[in-house]
């Protein structure tokens, strides 16, 4: 029994390590409609609209991890506060 509890603790740390989300906390509005378009450089970004309204951006660049930049009063604009907007990163990723 004493040699399962090793591999019990491993299955449960992986299988919470994949149900973590991919939005990194931020809130996409379920009936937002996606439009994505890729960049010269090779960044994709991906709108989130509701209506004409920008809602979220979420970010990928060709090289570093995935940002998002979020409407948190729902005006259309993407928020900033004290100069620097709220960027999401996703840290980790299997």
């Amino acid at each position: 029994m004493n040699a399962l509890l090793p591999l019990f603790a491993a299955v449960l740390l992986l299988q919470a390590c994949a149900s973590f989300d991919d939005t990194a906390g931020v809130r996409i509005p379920p009936e937002a409609v996606a439009t994505t378009r890729t960049e010269a450089n090779g960044d994709v970004i991906t709108e989130y609209r509701v209506g004409t309204q920008l809602r979220v951006v979420k970010v990928v660049p060709a090289r570093g991890p995935a940002y998002y930049l979020q409407d948190r009063d729902g005006d259309g604009i993407v928020d900033e506060r004290d100069g620097i907007s709220p960027v999401y990163f996703k840290l980790f990723e299997w």
